[in-house]
């Protein structure tokens, strides 16, 4: 592996000396998101393997290409788990369900985001090359290690701008012991409103969702909630919610693959609708108290009212995001079917001056050639 690392540092010094950028790449899974990434392919898939794992700790290191199925199956062994529930996308021009790299450099969450916490917060420790080809080493293997800024955490979201990840510690908890999932139907509005108040109550709220199946006529609006925690608390809380409102309790065995699905994305929901060539998968990511929304197209809702889907067309980029930005939030184009797209505008939202020049600055800092994922985060980046 220490071949392999230092195969790594020449390819980055040579890159940076001719100005050539790399498209950094582990298994492609994640591919379609953010703006098309220029350069020759960087790949990390063959650099896999845990490094340490210490489960009375709840802490385990991992290298760049080691798939994320692989690192889960081990804590899985433990009775341990990456509670954030990052996302395994597949898809055809994939060769894997994802990497621990990808995992932290897409900074992307499951369901139980909004209870838990971010990628970010379960960033412990980085070892990676930067743009100059020096290997670096930031955080440690303890969650109080940092003087000074936490440039760990700054690697998850930055789509591997920044620099290649080598190595990342996390920070892994227990599964939790009891389990259940409550169903009710619901419109949008009295979902969030219902959400909101529940937020607010010492219950084990873990995820939710809210849907609605379009392709049925008359087919019933329905919000899922997950609750986890102690056995006694998960019970009582069954109780106490479906004491408030009607709705009934789902078998563990049938909502378990469906909230997998949710986090994968294969719900029916995230099909590409018939006309999918003039449509995107939007995410609007919103406080969770923004109302509901009165939308044209099919919605939906999780992360108890912070993360809403929806297909529609691409044209309505900049009504989107004024829309989101009318009540605090953000759009991102997610996920675009039509290749033609390349050509479009950058698919996260503009930042403010202030953040754009800390971006900047950052990336001048990291990677000065500008040779590590060129425009992928944003296209003058």
């Amino acid at each position: 592996m220490e071949q392999l690392r230092q195969t790594f540092i020449d390819r980055i010094r040579a890159a940076a000396a001719s100005n050539t950028p790399l498209r950094i790449r582990g298994h492609g899974s994640k591919d379609f998101y953010g703006n098309p990434a220029q350069g020759e392919r960087l790949d990390t898939g063959a650099y896999r393997g845990i490094v340490s794992y210490e489960p009375t700790e709840l802490v385990v290191t991992v290298r760049a290409g080691t798939p994320l199925t692989e690192l889960e199956a081990a804590l899985a062994e433990q009775g341990q788990c990456l509670a954030f529930e990052p996302p395994r996308y597949s898809t055809p021009q994939a060769n894997g369900t994802g990497t621990c790299a990808g995992m932290v450099a897409a900074g992307l969450s499951g369901p139980a985001r909004a209870n838990v916490g971010c990628v970010r917060d379960f960033v412990l420790g980085v070892q990676m090359i930067n743009g100059r080809g020096e290997a670096l080493i930031f955080g440690g293997q303890v969650i109080k290690n940092v003087a000074g800024y936490d440039v760990s955490r700054l690697m998850a979201g930055a789509l591997g701008t920044l620099g290649l990840l080598t190595d990342i510690s996390l920070k892994v908890l227990p599964l939790a012991p009891g389990q259940a999932t409550l169903v009710f139907e619901l419109d949008q509005a009295r979902a969030l409103a219902q959400l909101q108040r529940w937020g607010g109550q010492p219950l084990p709220l873990n995820a939710s969702c809210w849907v609605r199946d379009d392709s049925a006529p008359g087919a019933p609006e329905l919000l899922f909630v997950r609750l986890r925690g102690a056995v006694a608390a998960v019970e009582s809380a069954c109780q106490k919610l479906l004491g408030e409102l009607p709705g009934k309790r789902l078998d563990n065995a049938q909502a378990g693959p469906d909230w997998s699905a949710l986090r994968d994305q294969q719900l029916p929901f995230f099909t590409p609708p018939s006309d999918a060539a003039a449509l995107a998968l939007w995410r609007l990511s919103l406080p969770p108290t923004a109302p509901a929304l009165d939308l044209a197209w099919p919605q939906l809702i999780e992360w108890h009212g912070a993360q809403r889907w929806l297909w529609a067309p691409l044209s309505q980029h900049a009504v989107l995001q004024k829309l989101a930005h009318g009540v605090g939030g953000n759009a991102t184009l997610f996920r675009a079917i039509n290749a033609d797209t390349e050509s479009a505008s950058d698919r996260f939202d503009a930042l403010n001056p202030a953040l754009w020049s800390i971006h900047q600055r950052l990336k001048a800092e990291f990677d000065p050639a500008g040779v590590f994922n060129r425009g992928r985060l944003y296209r003058a980046l």
